[in-house]
């Protein structure tokens, strides 16, 4: 598996072997050893998984302390626009974004540290994403920052997607009070 180091302190892009023959493919999406090796002493708790029609945003979402999540996420069908932003407040990198295309055909998978606001846009159908937390899902810890932030200057691609009622009402970064 190859790591990718991106501009934003801890995100990081991998890439993993895939070994592919006349019957499909076969590669390790993830390796407890291989978070390890790079300082990450990472357990992860919690699945989820997603299914999505083309054009649907999901985020951008973080959970807040103590329940704080670290995720691996990947594509398992189709592709998306991944987007993470950084909210911790005494960061030099504080709402910056780093954004990267993970599909079924490139099999890239990112891993998001704690203090990332995280979201995708599906660019297909049927897309089903699936990422891996270190904390379990608390409602009351949840938070998260609108798609079209001014501040952020997210170019998605898209103006109209398609939201849910939870993330229309998402506060913009002035409004934001990071709890990172």
């Amino acid at each position: 598996m190859k790591i990718i180091n991106e501009p934003l302190p801890g995100v990081k892009v991998l890439k993993p072997n895939v070994y592919n023959d006349s019957r499909g493919y076969f590669f390790e999406s993830f390796r407890d050893d291989f978070f390890r090796h790079w300082g990450s002493s990472i357990s992860f708790v919690q699945d989820n998984q997603s299914l999505s029609q083309k054009n649907i945003l999901r985020g951008l979402h973080f959970q807040k302390p103590p329940h704080a999540q670290a995720k691996f996420v990947r594509v398992i069908k189709g592709s998306v626009l991944d987007v993470v932003v950084d909210v911790r407040s005494e960061s030099p990198t504080f709402g910056h974004h780093f954004k990267v295309i993970l599909s079924e055909e490139n099999f890239k998978a990112m891993f998001i540290p704690a203090g990332f606001a995280h979201g995708f846009l599906t660019l297909e159908d049927h897309t089903i994403f699936s990422y891996k937390c270190t904390d379990y899902y608390y409602p009351e810890t949840e938070g998260g920052i609108a798609w079209d932030c001014p501040e952020l200057n997210i170019d998605w691609g898209i103006d109209q997607p398609i939201l849910s009622d939870k993330d229309i009402q998402n506060p913009g970064l002035l409004n934001f009070n990071s709890p990172f």
